[in-house]
């Protein structure tokens, strides 16, 4: 098994990778590169989390063996149970290999070319990727020469910082600047900015995950919060539609004015391909194509303008398509909600929706997951299960808060997490290490992650599932996550203790903090920021808790929702009547569907019974003239039966636009045949 576990989580974590990116990104539309620099973002920070307990496991066991080795006694000594005695650990416990045992020099390696290739991603690659997908640019050369333009201060503020780090370690006389220490510098450098955003974010994260869970299992709440969300989406949306529209009306104007022998209408082709389909079309029939441009003299935009287009063009058609679709999903969502309102108070324990789905389900999911199943977990189960995961969650919270404040104590240990790690090192339960270290790392991982998965910047950052995220909100969560997991991780092993800059113990290092370097260089940093800026957690999460984060946006303008203000119950009442108002329209769309089909299933079938005996049976010269009569016939004794019934069916029903088409609407027989015979009989007269 050794080095079968790196190997085995190696290739899961890429398909988790993977599959996280194919959620929120979409591989048949967006560049390959972008795909390839997310991916690559993503699974290296994800590869970091889970494979750094197998390195404190394995650090364990070399500390073990190499204390196994200093506590042998001499040989041709006498003083065997002497010495056993003085080192009773050793001997009550042999050192035997964990399971997920790594041999020596595979870590250090790895650990040395995925921090490296991770920072080169989120500070040379992925902003300069960014700032190239973003371009408007019609080629390569003018979208390279965009993103260099723009990279320019972004990578000039970043060497001021290093360049301050540098003059103070060339002016401090006890130290002497070598390439190691430089290298150090560096990476104190990048951990210290990035220990600045994970403070921000973990604070965030403990308290308002177990509090999504809390006010999960309050069906009222969640339903309140769509309504509030849909009242905001729809403005959204019908921002997104104008800004949209006018776009378009300005690529319409410069597709009117440059015609197909201008040398900048290549250009304008490429903005007309980025336009919706339908937009395409009505520009299309309107172009001229045969009209030189030098025939009138008028003003034609520059190749700068169209740069400028290209790129409005992007973001509105992006926007304005991620609105679309999660106006969908937020109708979907609340159909369910309300429908779980309904069933709570059903006597018969079967679920019922409203809607059916319009995919079909999987056949084994519909039998073990039947309406009288899922009716007991929506309304019964599922509160309670939240309920108690939160709780869980909130436990784990104030265990890191703790753990934060008192990392920094050796004697006695107050850190939950060292005393955790310390109590399983004496019996040398490899297992149980892993397993505390993964969980405790990755719940420190998800406050952080989720956090940065929820934060939106206006519309300039925005990560939204189901393939709606834009090449630049990607790439910029992709150098998010390179940024944020090393000093989280480094952050874990000080609050476990095993980073001895933290501890103050003369131990083996783990192969991740030996890549790390000694934070000694910069005692400043080492033994003050590191050490007390994580209490700042404690601030923060007071702040989240009151949510005074939302308070102050509410006052600012930014509608958040808050139960206990009055433009929240504007909001809510406002997407309420939106919902219902979709509800309605998308009834009456089943119900008419549902009566074209019962009419095809009555009389489709007799159609082509008849037809098909005429056929066989009648004279191929008189079909035609038969077929005619039938549905004559057969249309007027049907409807004159089921008139009365169809017209009160009507008037319970809203107004619906008449369809013109041939098979759907006809004027009724009946009348038809009387007013025939009325006119047939004046002229006989």
């Amino acid at each position: 098994m050794s080095g079968a576990a790196l190997g085995l989580e190696i290739v899961f974590v890429f398909f988790l990778a993977l599959f996280l990116l194919h959620r929120y990104g979409d591989f048949k539309k967006q560049h390959r590169l972008v795909i390839v620099g997310t991916l690559l973002a993503w699974y290296l920070c994800f590869l970091i989390v889970f494979i750094l307990p197998l390195d404190v496991s394995t650090t364990i066991y070399n500390r073990c063996k190499h204390a196994a080795a200093n506590s042998s006694p001499p040989e041709g000594s006498n003083m065997t149970g002497l010495y056993a005695t003085a080192t009773s650990v050793p001997s009550q416990h042999p050192c035997f290999k964990p399971w997920s045992y790594i041999p020596d020099g595979i870590m250090p390696i790895f650990w040395r070319v995925v921090y490296w290739t991770s920072q080169f991603l989120t500070w040379i690659l992925l902003p300069f990727m960014q700032s190239y997908a973003r371009s408007g640019g019609f080629s390569i050369t003018g979208k390279i020469k965009t993103a260099l333009i723009e990279n320019a201060i972004y990578y000039g503020t970043y060497l001021l910082i290093f360049g301050a780090f540098l003059i103070y370690v060339a002016v401090n006389p006890h130290l002497h600047l070598e390439w190691n220490q430089l290298q150090t510098i560096g990476i104190a450098a990048a951990n210290t900015w990035g220990l600045f955003l994970l403070v921000l974010l973990l604070g965030y994260g403990l308290v308002e995950i177990p509090r999504s869970y809390w006010n999960g299992a309050k069906r009222g709440y969640l339903l309140m919060k769509t309504y509030f969300k849909a009242a905001k989406l729809m403005t959204e949306k019908a921002d997104a539609e104008e800004t949209l529209e006018d776009v378009m009306e300005e690529v319409r104007k410069v597709n009117e004015s440059i015609k197909y022998n201008h040398p900048l209408r290549k250009c304008v082709d490429t903005i007309l391909k980025k336009c919706p389909i339908d937009y395409q079309e009505k520009m299309g029939r309107n172009m001229d194509d045969y009209e030189d441009f030098d025939e009138k003299h008028n003003t034609y935009p520059s190749e700068k303008s169209l740069v400028k287009l290209h790129k409005q063009v992007i973001y509105s058609v992006q926007r304005h398509r991620r609105t679309q679709v999660q106006w969908q999903i937020l109708l979907e969502q609340a159909f369910y909600l309300e429908d779980v309102a309904k069933n709570e108070t059903s006597a018969t324990c079967q679920f019922v929706h409203t809607f059916q789905s319009p995919e079909p389900e999987n056949r084994f999911i519909q039998y073990f997951y039947n309406p009288t199943v899922e009716w007991y977990w929506e309304c019964l189960l599922r509160p309670w299960f939240y309920r108690i995961l939160a709780v869980v969650l909130s436990i784990f919270s104030v265990i890191v808060v703790w753990s934060e404040c008192t990392f920094f104590s050796t004697r006695p240990v107050l850190s939950l997490f060292a005393v955790f790690i310390q109590l399983a090192e004496k019996t040398y339960n490899y297992i149980y290490i892993e397993i505390a270290c993964f969980l405790s790392i990755f719940f420190l991982s998800i406050c952080v992650y989720s956090t940065v998965f929820r934060i939106r910047v206006f519309n300039y950052y925005y990560l939204a599932s189901h393939h709606q995220t834009d090449a630049y909100s990607l790439l910029f969560s992709g150098m998010l996550f390179c940024r944020l997991t090393p000093p989280l991780c480094l952050n874990f092993l000080g609050l476990t203790h095993m980073d001895s800059s933290i501890s103050h113990q003369n131990t083996q290092p783990t192969a991740y903090t030996s890549i790390m370097g000694s934070m000694k260089v910069l005692s400043f940093i080492a033994d003050g920021f590191y050490i007390y800026y994580p209490m700042l957690v404690v601030i923060l999460c007071i702040a989240t808790y009151f949510s005074l984060g939302t308070r102050c946006l509410n006052l600012l303008g930014f509608q958040q929702f808050m139960g206990d203000n009055d433009m929240t119950s504007d909001l809510v009442d406002e997407g309420k009547e939106l919902i219902r108002r979709e509800k309605r329209k998308r009834q009456r769309q089943e119900e008419g569907e549902n009566r074209r089909r019962e009419w095809k299933e009555r009389y489709g079938h007799t159609r082509e019974d008849s037809t098909r005996n005429r056929n066989v049976h009648i004279d191929p010269k008189e079909s035609n003239f038969s077929e005619m009569s039938t549905n004559r016939s057969t249309s007027k004794y049907t409807r004159a039966n089921n008139r009365t019934e169809r017209d009160r069916i009507e008037l319970l029903q809203d107004a619906e636009p008449l369809d013109f088409n041939a098979e759907t609407f006809t004027d009724d027989p009946l009348e038809s045949e009387s007013g025939r015979f009325y006119h047939e009989t004046q002229m006989l007269l």
